[in-house]
């Protein structure tokens, strides 16, 4: 018999090293049985909700528009924040800490509502008196009975305005007659790569082509921290091992990266609002 639930993606910063995650799976199954669960990671950094924000943005598009996504990335756990359920524009439901999280979605795809957990139903009541696991008490609690059928959205809790959600500010990526500008947004961990929010599109428009070389400025506040002519290519592979190189990232925007190595360590980069980046035809 075909499973025509919504699946269940959870994202935390928990890691797998003790039986946080087991637990809030646990309370799914306890739900409904039949829930799919995915995970999409639980290795977020640490209190890091803007890491958190953008890693919804990567990977919400790529699943089916019903899917219900669980992020705790929650450092006020228990206090008077928010507690949600978002529905976007592709019909999928965040339910999260509205502590920021939602930043990047609720420009793309856009959010179309946002309701409060009602607590009073839709958490798990027999873990009354304590205040500081949330992600599996009302975050996977209440995501469990919305993918089942229990709860429509509207029997969430209380609906109230999305321009209240909690968010970030995020520059937008601009050009000028000094080039392209915008910000490190994310970085690939794994790898030490750096993402920035300038789109490719906006290469084409300095008429700039893969096989081109370009001028790399990045700026940590008012502080220089990279100065540099670089490659621009489609993949790594273009250039020799260790060797640093502009390329086109699996979101159609511009990231930098070392062939087999780390940027990151390499030139000590971070990524967030604060790391500007200016690219510039070499002349």
């Amino acid at each position: 018999m075909m499973n025509n639930k919504p699946i269940l993606v959870f994202q935390t910063d928990f890691t797998y090293k003790e039986g946080a995650v087991s637990s809030m799976y646990g309370v799914v199954k306890s739900v409904d049985r039949d829930l799919e669960i995915f995970d999409s990671t639980h290795e977020i950094p640490q209190y890091d909700i803007w890491s958190a924000s953008f890693r919804l943005l990567q990977t919400v598009r790529f699943w089916p528009s019903d899917t219900v996504f669980v992020s705790v990335v929650d450092p006020g756990v228990g206090t008077k924040r928010k507690a949600c359920v978002a529905k976007t524009v592709r019909g999928n439901y965040i339910v999260t800490p509205d502590n920021g999280t939602l930043t990047h979605l609720f420009s793309d795809p856009g959010i179309v509502e946002v309701r409060s957990i009602d607590e009073s139903v839709n958490r798990l009541a027999t873990t009354t008196g304590t205040s500081v696991f949330h992600g599996r008490d009302l975050f996977g609690y209440c995501a469990a009975r919305l993918a089942s059928g229990i709860i429509a959205f509207d029997e969430v809790g209380p609906v109230y305005p999305i321009d209240q959600i909690v968010r970030f500010d995020i520059p937008d990526p601009w050009i000028d007659d000094q080039g392209l500008h915008g910000i490190f947004e994310i970085m690939d961990p794994n790898f030490g790569n750096l993402w920035t929010n300038i789109p490719i599109e906006f290469m084409k428009k300095l008429s700039l082509s893969y096989g081109d070389s370009v001028h790399l400025a990045v700026h940590h506040g008012s502080t220089l921290v990279l100065d540099t002519i670089v490659p621009y290519h489609p993949t790594f592979g273009y250039v020799a091992e260790g060797r640093p190189v502009l390329y086109t990232n699996e979101l159609m925007k511009v990231a930098f990266a070392i062939c087999m190595g780390s940027a990151k360590d390499t030139y000590g980069l971070r990524f967030g609002p604060s790391w500007n980046v200016t690219i510039k035809e070499v002349k």
